[in-house]
């Protein structure tokens, strides 16, 4: 019985320990990226341009995986997490503390933001919050997509970006393949989620992660942008297509890569087996 609390509260602690780091790491990536929006929104194009919100999400990537990595991996995004989940490398209960701390990080991210920019945002606005429209601001928090954009046209941005997100990881991560030495994984991250925004962000902004959306979404609902961020029927897409995305990339990569690799290296074992057993 007393085994069983002790395994029990270690289990909590690294839950807990985990959690802690994908909030961290989730809040210093989505500081860097709503606020570089809320520059260039409120600044009327003056105070930065769409260049400048690319490199700000692609280094606030960058610092939240070097402050998280160590402890979580540093997801930082609820579609990766749920895909490790799917695959069997971490557990129900890893997978609720890393979309819990996420999710925490990501909407105390929003809430700092809105309390940095209050002043601007009233001023920008005349305290009129608005989802669209000249003084439209909600985009500042959450994505939305443009008005040429259909519908379908968002949900395939939005799934064909996370998955040149995932295959992108997997080549940074994948031991087995080429690759890149720890040290780096964090900057090549940043430079992988700055070059789909400078590809791919012209449709939808790119979401490619439900944390990076759906908190800051529900912070706007109850700041004063009230059910009209909830009202169109793009909210969901953020969520789905990252996560249908995350799973058809690693698919993808086991295909094309990781099953061959696998197959070299248990034809090497067999190999130096078969060497032993022949000594």
């Amino acid at each position: 019985m007393l085994e069983k609390a002790k395994k029990a509260f270690r289990i909590r602690n690294i839950s807990i320990r985990e959690m802690l780091a994908e909030a961290l790491g989730t809040f210093i990536l989505m500081v860097f990226g709503l606020s570089s929006v809320a520059q260039v929104v409120l600044g009327k194009g003056n105070t930065g341009q769409y260049l400048s919100i690319n490199m700000a999400f692609g280094i606030g990537v960058t610092l939240g995986v070097y402050a998280a990595g160590g402890v979580s991996g540093a997801h930082l995004n609820a579609a990766i997490t749920i895909t490790q989940w799917v695959l069997g490398t971490i557990s129900w209960t890893t997978l609720v503390a890393y979309v819990v701390g996420q999710f925490l990080g990501s909407f105390m991210a929003a809430a700092t933001v809105f309390a940095l920019y209050y002043d601007a945002i009233y001023d920008f606005t005349g305290g009129n919050l608005t989802v669209l429209g000249p003084t439209a601001t909600a985009m500042i928090f959450s994505t939305f997509p443009a008005p040429n954009v259909s519908l379908q046209g968002a949900f395939f941005t939005e799934f064909t970006a996370t998955v040149m997100l995932i295959l992108g990881v997997l080549v940074i991560h994948d031991e087995r393949n080429n690759a890149a030495i720890k040290g780096a994984q964090p900057m090549l991250t940043g430079m992988l989620v700055l070059g789909i925004g400078l590809g791919m962000g012209l449709n939808t902004g790119y979401a490619i992660n439900p944390s990076r959306d759906l908190p800051p979404r529900i912070f706007t609902a109850i700041a004063g942008w009230g059910s009209a961020v909830f009202t169109y029927s793009w909210w969901w897409v953020p969520i789905a297509a990252p996560i249908l995305g995350s799973l058809f990339g690693v698919f993808i990569y086991k295909a094309c890569i990781d099953f061959h690799n696998l197959s070299d290296h248990e034809t090497e074992q067999e190999k130096e087996q078969a060497d032993m057993q022949t000594s």
